[in-house]
């Protein structure tokens, strides 16, 4: 068991350890003394038990806000794969218009020959 010595709210406690586990600690004491710290700041000094306890539950609150946040992502994912499952499954037929090969010369050729009939009923007339 390895000892580590964490800082919260400006008090220094001793605490034991897996092997190998201390960054762990270090990282989640480092949470919670920011806590600690802000209702230090906004209080001034309190009772060790008091300051841990309300520090503690201040991270519970942003821990709590996180998992919400987390199932309303994880319920829209699944919302989102369905979609898409379905839309792989009966994909939509989608037209688009394409010309035939030739069609425009066709039609420009029909062009020339319906002026060319136009002039000769000029002439006529």
């Amino acid at each position: 068991m390895a000892e580590v010595t964490i800082t919260i709210g400006g008090r220094e406690f001793e605490v034991a350890c897996q092997n190998g586990e201390e960054h762990f600690l270090q990282s989640a004491s480092m949470m919670l003394d920011r806590e600690a710290s802000v209702l230090v700041n906004q209080i001034g000094r309190m009772p060790e038990g008091r300051m841990l306890l309300m520090a503690g539950l201040m991270l519970a609150d942003k821990t709590a806000a996180v998992e919400d946040q987390a199932r309303e992502l994880t319920a829209r994912i699944q919302t989102l794969e369905k979609e898409l499952a379905d839309a792989r499954a009966n994909p939509t037929k989608v037209e688009v218009p394409v010309l035939p090969e030739g069609l425009t010369d066709t039609l420009a050729e029909l062009s020339a020959r319906a002026e060319s009939l136009a002039d000769k009923v000029e002439e006529t007339l």
